[in-house]
């Protein structure tokens, strides 16, 4: 039986840092994008997303993130991902799109990000 997804939200210092566990693929991509949307709408000056929880994620997911980037741009709010196991990290590479996003090797990193 597949891990169930869940998303754990906390806040520390400036910043909102959400806490996927499980993959996040087509399925539970609704549920990830609504966390998203909830913790940007107290609009943090940072948005981290540890990644550290999540073993696979599919262009499902990698489109949610993309959409969270473009809204927190908007106002101001800084996303930072961090934690990505190489799985993870191979898919924004493939996409090419490690570039555009704020990436840390841990929580402590992004939250100073």
């Amino acid at each position: 039986m597949a891990e169930q997804f869940q998303v754990n939200t906390e806040k520390r210092q400036e910043a909102t840092i959400l806490t996927p566990h499980g993959d996040i693929d087509m399925g539970v991509s609704p549920q990830f994008r609504e966390a998203l949307r909830t913790a940007q709408e107290s609009h943090p000056r940072r948005l981290v997303v540890n990644m550290g929880g999540v073993g696979y994620m599919d262009s499902s997911g990698l489109a949610t993130l993309v959409e969270a980037m473009k809204l927190t741009r908007g106002d101001g709010t800084r996303l930072v991902l961090c934690a990505l196991s190489d799985r993870v990290k191979a898919i924004f590479e493939i996409a090419r799109l490690e570039k555009y996003f704020t990436i840390t090797g841990d929580l402590d990193a992004a939250v100073q990000a």
